[in-house]
């Protein structure tokens, strides 16, 4: 019989962080699940520690050969999970109590008709050890339920492993994004199934550290650059029309310091849109220490949103 939960763990390396988080899982008082580990590291310490253990818990290792990188192998634990409900863990989150997965499966009992959910979260950073929990507000799970374009303000749903998706959403991660990919798959998530529930308690404690990609692609407008670019190719430029979709790409520019159309075309190598061209065109002019002031950057940004809706999407 399948299980109810299948607790997917994309690893690569980094065995201390995977055994933290194995070691929450083995206190877990709710049982009928399983781990799945899908490995792309070049060697076999990640299965030697499985192998510790699989007489506490089902856990069913698989070898990626080739390796096959994130998003990928994010996906390739999604295809070997056998659970009705789909739990990813990246290798360097935990639980926050023996109780965490009890609590979301209770969530998928007292909402039967949802398909997806997310919990509250503690983001600790073991570089500076500062520790903050992170939760939705009224308003921003307001906003979340007019629109999942709401993500553009903010990640609410956090990483991955904040989640728990039925398996038969049967929608995987795209390998074309590495920066945007958790919110953009959240999007497409949330528009499919329609019912989705928060869970105000924080039930996971996410790890930061250097070797993650998020962190070493921050401010990189070669990475942040063409992503986001794409995103707005796969979700199409009417998107613009959003506040919070326009906000955001006001201060992806700002904070990355492109204050041209060549450097853009030189970063993304497509054509512009003219809501776009429109944008950095007004900034340019504005010197880059005044954009940087919030309050007068967020007036500006709302004088050109308004002016760009008259510009053809």
């Amino acid at each position: 019989m399948n299980p109810a939960i299948s607790i997917c763990i994309p690893a690569y390396k980094r065995i201390e962080y995977l055994q933290k988080l194995l070691e929450s899982i083995s206190i877990q008082t709710f049982r009928d699940f399983e781990v799945v580990i899908t490995d792309d590291s070049p060697d076999q310490e990640v299965h030697q520690l499985c192998q510790q253990f699989e007489k506490v818990f089902p856990i069913i290792y698989y070898k990626n050969n080739p390796a096959l990188g994130t998003p990928e192998n994010w996906n390739e634990g999604i295809r070997r999970a056998g659970g009705k409900w789909i739990k990813i863990m990246h290798d360097d989150d935990w639980f926050t109590d023996e109780h965490s997965l009890q609590k979301f499966f209770d969530a998928t009992e007292s909402s039967p008709d949802c398909s997806f959910f997310f919990a509250a979260f503690r983001n600790v950073d073991e570089d500076s050890g500062k520790k903050e929990v992170v939760r939705c507000s009224l308003t921003d799970i307001l906003l979340l339920r007019q629109s999942p374009l709401a993500l553009f303000r903010k990640v609410y749903v956090g990483n991955p492993s904040c989640t728990l998706i039925r398996r038969d959403v049967g929608l995987y991660y795209d390998s074309d994004f590495k920066y945007v990919v958790d919110f953009e798959y959240y999007i497409r998530c949330i528009r499919k199934v329609k019912k989705w529930k928060y869970i105000d308690e924080v039930l996971l404690q996410i790890g930061f550290n250097q070797l993650q990609v998020t962190k070493y692609t921050f401010l990189v407008k070669e990475v942040q650059v063409p992503e986001n670019h794409r995103l707005l190719e796969k979700l199409g430029a009417r998107i613009l029309r959003n506040f919070l979709v326009y906000d955001y790409y006001w201060r992806m520019y700002r904070n990355l310091g492109v204050r041209s159309e060549e450097e853009l075309l030189a970063l993304y190598g497509r054509s512009l849109h003219p809501i776009i061209k429109k944008m950095i065109g007004f900034q340019k002019h504005i010197p880059l220490s005044l954009l940087k002031v919030g309050i007068f950057s967020k007036v500006l940004m709302t004088g050109s949103y308004i002016a760009s809706l008259f510009t053809k999407a």
